[in-house]
């Protein structure tokens, strides 16, 4: 942290991060887009891969958009004003993990937040963009090769402090990377046990029950929620 002069400033700015990355735009997209809350379907978790089970790619790509934007923002406006408010570079380490910790803990959303993968890496691209992008590439590969949205994200997070060492060396910037890596494992906590048990729903993964144009509370085929009449036996459809 800074000097004790300039602390409020400090906090002022991790506090600011913190609720830029409160907003939740997995729930923001599917209330515009009239989807079902992704709290209650799939993982429950406000994220872009759960709100993909829905079908509707557009709003899972805007969801993955405003995740990682969210991050890159706090850090790129906490960098920009750094000379001009004086705040040391451990303090901008520390506004990317307020922007992340807000992902996973909003507070417009009753502290009921995703697993902060997206945000992360709009925080660590901000931060620098060699190691974000290494760990951005990271996920990928495990992605691509195994279809598992939740292993890619626990072996980058596993990478991600060590390449950041590997640039930069042991530091106290690099404690954040890992508080931010455990954090995630953390969050990833019920995906591990599924990961063993063979359960874990593959990328791409369509929820059952849902479609894209799905409100909450509504069956698949019927954006009312209405349910359907059914038929009584022996009865025969006309064509």
């Amino acid at each position: 942290m800074s000097t004790t002069g300039s602390l409020w400033v400090d906090l002022a700015a991790i506090l600011a991060a913190y609720l830029i990355g409160s907003a939740s735009f997995a729930v923001i997209v599917s209330r515009l887009m009239g989807l079902a809350d992704p709290h209650t379907y799939g993982s429950g978790n406000p994220g872009a891969t759960n709100v993909l089970r829905t079908g509707n790619r557009k709003a899972a790509a805007l969801t993955l958009a405003g995740d990682v934007l969210k991050g890159v923002v706090a850090v790129g406006l906490a960098r920009w004003l750094a000379p001009q408010i004086g705040l040391a570079p451990v303090t901008v380490m520390l506004v990317g993990l307020a922007a992340f910790v807000g992902h996973l803990f909003p507070v417009y959303h009753h502290f009921a937040g995703g697993k902060g993968v997206a945000t992360a890496a709009g925080v660590l691209v901000a931060l620098n963009p060699i190691h974000g992008l290494a760990t951005i590439a990271t996920w990928v590969i495990i992605a691509f090769f195994f279809r598992y949205s939740s292993l890619a994200a626990l072996i980058s997070a596993l990478f991600a402090p060590f390449y950041w060492i590997l640039l930069f060396g042991p530091s106290r910037s690099a404690l954040v990377i890992v508080v931010m890596s455990l954090l995630l494992m953390w969050r990833h906590r019920k995906n591990i046990g599924k990961l063993l048990a063979g359960k874990e729903s593959r990328l791409g993964a369509t929820e059952p029950g849902l479609h894209a144009g799905q409100r909450g509370g509504g069956r698949a085929g019927d954006a009312s929620g209405a349910r359907p009449v059914p038929r009584k036996a022996g009865h025969r459809r006309i064509v």
